[in-house]
């Protein structure tokens, strides 16, 4: 069994796929694309290591799905692999892009077969067309359709990765190094996502499963005097509002709550923790719509929410269908799917000495189908 770790490539922004949801995070079954093609490739073999880079802001919840080592991405993918690089120790490691979802395990072999043959072994299409470059005919003999996963030894590929010049694969960039690269036969089922037809072309990729996630969100806040009040995503006629580090709105607090936990995603502390001064005083409608937006980009999509705001004052009845219309607004949801209920406590409790206002959310959620894409 080689010295074998593996690197996988997902800190992109998928910005060609067009799609709500990043290509990395496209559902295959229960899981994301990321997590389908890492076990994918452990059943083919044993890795030493499994490094796989992500956006900053993704790597946290990436962590809550299996126990490898996640880094974080750069600005190019020459970075993000320079930045995965420093985790491995193994003799030979071996790269490959996320975005190529379905690597055969045939294809798989003929790679691990070549192992040592060269300083990367790198796995190629064959042209078939005539090929034209600046307007003139070529041989296509000499063209090659390079692809991944490419396998390397990890000393050469560290070095080689060190030079100023930025190469789109790793084989590009030990070949301007001097080093020794070997060609074998690639796969046309090993097709590349980069724009949501491509999906069309890959017939390894099982639809997202039809499961429903519950999620359910709790917040409380005293009030304070000479400060205005913000709730459900409008500001109330009141003479105080809520003690907070941001603009206290508690109601759009907990729907925060309920979105992240609907998809397993910790809760508003760790997403927005009050210890940061970036967030002290802010709407708390630019909260809910980075968490909408996160929701989105790792797989969502929200089917509806239920609101309910206990309040012994102020009186909320009148402001119950406008919350209805700024938060489906940010959720982006039919009005209908966004469900404000107001209460009081009877006068018990710290609520009905009109102390402050609780409030609870549930939220559901589904996989987004990515077949309506490309339909």
């Amino acid at each position: 069994m080689p010295d074998l770790s593996l690197i996988l490539l997902g800190a992109g922004a998928s910005t060609r796929f067009e799609s709500p949801v990043k290509k990395q995070w496209i559902r295959i079954g229960s899981d994301p694309l990321w997590l389908f093609l890492a076990k994918t490739l452990q059943n083919y073999t044993h890795f030493k290591q499994i490094v796989i880079t992500g956006d900053e802001s993704e790597i946290e919840y990436m962590k809550k799905f299996a126990p490898y080592c996640f880094v974080k991405g750069g600005k190019t993918r020459q970075e993000s692999l320079n930045n995965a690089l420093k985790e491995i120790e193994s003799k030979f490691v071996l790269v490959t892009d996320i975005a190529r979802g379905c690597i055969p395990k045939e294809m798989f072999e003929r790679i691990l077969q070549a192992i040592g043959k060269a300083d990367i072994i790198t796995p190629a299409l064959k042209v078939t067309d005539t090929v034209v470059y600046k307007n003139e005919t070529i041989d296509r003999e000499e063209v090659k359709l390079i692809q991944t996963p490419q396998l390397s030894l990890t000393k050469k590929l560290k070095t080689a990765l060190k030079q100023k010049e930025i190469f789109t694969d790793d084989s590009s960039a030990i070949k301007a190094a001097g080093g020794s690269v070997v060609y074998i036969e690639g796969s046309l089922d090993a097709h590349k996502i980069t724009y949501v037809n491509d999906l069309k072309k890959i017939t390894c990729l099982k639809p997202p499963s039809s499961d429903v996630f519950m999620g359910f969100g709790f917040d409380i806040h005293p009030f304070e005097e000479g400060k205005k009040m913000h709730l459900g995503g409008v500001e109330i006629n009141s003479t105080f509002g809520f003690k907070a580090h941001s603009d206290g709105d508690v109601a759009l607090h907990a729907l925060i709550d309920a979105l992240l936990g609907a998809a397993g995603a910790g809760d508003i502390g760790e997403m927005f923790p009050d210890t940061d001064e970036k967030y002290k005083g802010i709407d708390s409608k630019i909260l809910l719509k980075k968490t909408v937006d996160f929701i989105k980009k790792v797989g969502f999509c929200i089917t509806n929410i239920d609101l309910t705001i206990v309040a012994q004052k102020p009186r909320l009845g009148s402001y119950k269908e406008k919350m209805r219309e700024q938060i489906s607004k940010i959720l982006e949801i039919d009005p209908i799917r966004a469900n404000i209920k107001a209460t009081t406590a009877e006068k018990l409790g710290f609520i009905g000495r009109n102390e402050g206002v609780c409030t609870q959310a549930v939220v559901s959620l589904r996989y987004y189908d990515w077949r309506e894409d490309y339909k």
